[in-house]
């Protein structure tokens, strides 16, 4: 076992570590996302409805920021991006706690979205630039291993502090975002790579990204899948209190997918690390496709508990399999361009996914929704077989990259 955790965590740069850090920092704190509905709804005193529009607008703030946070990694570096994002995030986050007033509320929330979601182009984008190549599916695990791990542990700590004082979860929070900030700017140096001439005259834009079909399809395909695996947060609830579970089964369900990820997720990249994306693709679309198809036929806690389990795994390959491939697809110098397109993928399918089960479970029923899951995941394995017949080699990137206060750091 110290092996394989040694050969899993060896070879990566230490300023992956720290990136790693802030990361798991991030997560440990994140603390009101998981208690803003119950704040607004019981402490507050708002309707659900006003609690699902903050909702709302919050990713809507992430949608915003996905491509000018790409375009920010881009043209001002990954750190100084990493550094705005994360000290607006606590600002605002800090700012909502003291707020009473509903519409000053959606519009704080809304400005939490935003800043929260510009850091993700530019942490992909520099864990690209300093990890080698070969090394890039493990160290996006181990940062995908890390988010959840957080996530976990967080959410668990959320009800303690809401108990507590929910200001306090606020401004704990945002002290926790700002120590990100803090490792950012003390421990990890600017990694964009140093634009050539001839780059220079070829320099990314938007609009080259939207022109890039093989990558755009990607991009399709990633909004398919985000759009299945969204369900496991927005109509899996409502699925089974529809069907006469309480919340607490609901707990219980969902509760394995992050011990999962947090038990699984190393060793299965070790397995999965130096195999074919295309394999990986295909299997976890298919995968995350039926097993939230197999939700249809769920009776009893323990069938649900079965389910998450398949589509979990689904999710533990195609998180740094997808990731890697944008990195592969992805010039070096617009490398926050596209990562931003990739990040827009999964907001738009945050924003539309509640949307989405919630009328289709209405309308139709849940069983209609979890037989277009398996539907959407299958059309997603097709699409990336036929894309992926002929993958481009890895695009070269120069031997060293600018680093902040004269430190060069070496990139793949």
């Amino acid at each position: 076992m110290r092996r394989a955790v040694r050969e899993s965590v060896s070879g990566l740069p230490r300023e992956f570590w720290w990136l790693w850090t802030s990361t798991l920092v991030n997560r440990l704190g994140a603390f009101v996302a998981t208690f803003m509905a119950l704040y607004l709804t019981l402490d507050r005193g708002y309707s659900a409805s006003y609690a699902g529009l903050v909702a709302s607008l919050h990713g809507l703030g992430g949608v915003v920021s996905s491509l000018g946070g790409g375009v920010m990694a881009d043209r001002l570096g990954r750190r100084p991006t990493l550094l705005i994002a994360q000290t607006a995030t606590a600002a605002s986050v800090a700012l909502l706690g003291f707020m009473t007033d509903p519409v000053a509320i959606a519009a704080v929330a809304f400005l939490v979205g935003m800043a929260a979601n510009a850091s993700r182009p530019a942490v992909q984008a520099m864990m690209a630039d300093i990890v080698h190549p070969e090394d890039r599916v493990r160290a996006f695990s181990l940062n995908y291993w890390a988010i959840n791990l957080g996530f976990a542990v967080s959410s668990m700590a959320a009800g303690f502090i809401a108990e507590f004082s929910y200001l306090a979860g606020f401004l704990i929070e945002a002290g926790m975002t700002l120590a990100c900030a803090v490792v950012v700017f003390a421990k990890v140096p600017e990694s964009r790579p140093a634009a050539t001439a001839r780059q220079a005259e070829d320099s990314v834009s938007l609009g080259t990204v939207l022109r890039d079909g093989r990558y755009m399809a990607v991009v399709g395909l990633s909004f398919l899948v985000a759009l299945v695996f969204q369900q496991g947060s927005v109509g899996l609830p409502v699925a089974m209190g529809r069907a006469g579970f309480t919340p607490a089964d609901y707990g219980l369900a969902i509760a394995v997918n992050g011990i999962l990820i947090v038990a699984l997720q190393i060793p299965v990249t070790r397995f999965i690390e130096h195999r074919d994306p295309r394999t990986l693709l295909v299997a976890s679309s298919l995968l995350a496709g039926y097993g939230f198809g197999l939700t249809a036929f769920a009776g009893s806690v323990g069938v649900f508990m079965v389910t998450v389990c398949v589509w979990t795994l689904a999710e533990i390959v195609n998180a740094p399999t997808q990731t890697g491939l944008v990195v592969r697809l992805s010039p070096v110098h617009g490398r926050g361009r596209y990562q931003g397109m990739y990040t827009l993928s999964w907001s738009v399918a945050a924003l539309i996914a509640p949307l989405m089960s919630g009328v289709v479970i209405d309308r139709l029923g849940a069983g209609w929704l979890w037989g277009m899951c398996a539907v959407v995941g299958t059309a997603a394995g097709l699409g990336y077989g036929v894309l992926m017949r002929r993958l481009p080699t890895e695009r070269p990137a120069p031997a060293k990259v600018r680093a902040d206060a004269g430190t060069e750091v070496r990139t793949a």
